[in-house]
């Protein structure tokens, strides 16, 4: 926090954090829309919240949940998650959903409407409120302590979007309003305008190798760029173990896997075909449903690598290694998400049925809207993974 930063990021980090009493713990609901059936997911449980307001939670696939909302008995909406966070906004009562089902919520800390520039969260992270010069979509990405910014990531809800900056769970509306949440901590505030952003470098181009390939025997290595700007693939091809791809952030944090035994992280959106070859591939997308992948070769195998390992003639016989087989499974893991009324009131209220949050990254979501005024539209997911 004491090293010197560029005045704005500088600024973000030295200035005080306004404190903001917290609540009796409770589940905000933001009503988005009319109440699905339970009819295609499991009952999982019913949370009452500080307000009254009863939330019943369904699951409908490994990382797909429902909350749905009452007041007084009769619905007034829901919001849906799938293979990625969704959030609904309720006059400034904010819900977000997790794909494995956890639910967090506040009451205000909301800047609306935002302008583009640099803002400080309540656990001192800094973030960009940018705008997407293509399609006019608001994007958010992170500021380090140089003043450096990371790739733009872009809503990819027609309402809100969801992600985690630090500690800080934030809420991105489509019309540019901004929310933020830090769970567990005692000093909460809205984001701090801190005036214009930064320019980063142009993030490379999806699969451009950035290092590599390297061979060890029979095992080569390359690293390219991810369809997340600023993230990165490693990518290795071992003849035994098979392939494997490993997906880091900009802070070079590992946030996805996929490998021969478990070919599909669903929830960042990663596929390896040709697990059980020497010849795989590795598909890349940001959204699930029917975004097409984007594909890439795994580095080649040394020309004397072949796909059957021979063995040392014996007197004693022997069995080849196999390659090994692995299960062409799904998912591996649970997932790198409209303004608010005039006159909602900052303050808090939390709520988390479990511990650490996870981040944001990418998947799909669905948020099913309607009721209280707002709009929103339903959407799932052509498939789960």
């Amino acid at each position: 926090m004491r090293t010197a930063l560029r005045t704005a990021v500088a600024t973000a980090l030295l200035t005080g954090l306004a404190v903001t009493p917290v609540f009796a713990t409770g589940t905000a609901f933001a009503a988005d829309g009319p109440a699905a059936t339970a009819e295609d997911g499991t009952f999982v449980r019913t949370e009452t919240l500080y307000n009254g307001t009863v939330v019943k939670i369904y699951k409908l696939g490994p990382t797909w949940y429902r909350a749905e909302s009452f007041k007084n008995g009769q619905s007034i909406g829901s919001v849906e998650a799938n293979a990625r966070a969704a959030a609904g906004n309720d006059n400034g009562n904010y819900l977000v959903l997790f794909e494995d089902g956890r639910t967090l919520a506040w009451r205000g800390n909301v800047v609306s409407p935002a302008e583009l520039g640099l803002y400080r969260l309540a656990d001192g992270t800094v973030v960009e409120l940018g705008k997407n010069p293509k399609d006019g979509r608001f994007g958010l990405r992170s500021v380090d302590k140089t003043g450096q910014g990371s790739g733009f990531v872009y809503a990819y809800h027609p309402v809100r979007s969801v992600w985690t900056y630090g500690k800080a769970v934030v809420v991105l509306e489509n019309d540019g309003g901004l929310a933020a949440y830090v769970p567990g901590q005692a000093g909460q505030a809205a984001p701090v305008y801190l005036g214009a952003g930064v320019n980063p470098k142009p993030a490379p181009k999806p699969g451009t190798v950035l290092s590599g390939p390297t061979a060890n025997g029979c095992t080569v290595t390359e690293k390219i760029a991810s369809v997340f700007p600023y993230w990165t693939v490693t990518l290795t091809n071992d003849l035994k173990k098979g392939p494997k791809a490993v997906l880091k952030d900009d802070t070079d944090k590992v946030v996805g896997t996929a490998d021969r035994q478990h070919p599909v992280d669903g929830r960042y959106g990663l596929k390896i075909e040709g697990a059980d070859a020497t010849t795989p591939k590795l598909g890349q997308r940001t959204q699930g449903g029917d975004m097409p992948y984007r594909w890439v070769d795994f580095p080649k195998l040394p020309e004397n690598c072949t796909a059957t390992p021979t063995t040392t003639p014996s007197a004693t016989p022997t069995t080849a290694p196999a390659t090994g087989t692995g299960t062409q499974g799904g998912q591996t893991t649970v997932v790198p998400r409209g303004g608010v009324a005039a006159g909602a009131e900052f303050g808090t209220v939390e709520h988390a049925n479990d511990t650490a949050l996870l981040a944001s990254g990418a998947g799909a979501a669905a948020v099913v809207a309607a009721g209280l005024g707002l709009t929103a539209l339903r959407r799932r997911a052509a498939d789960r993974g």
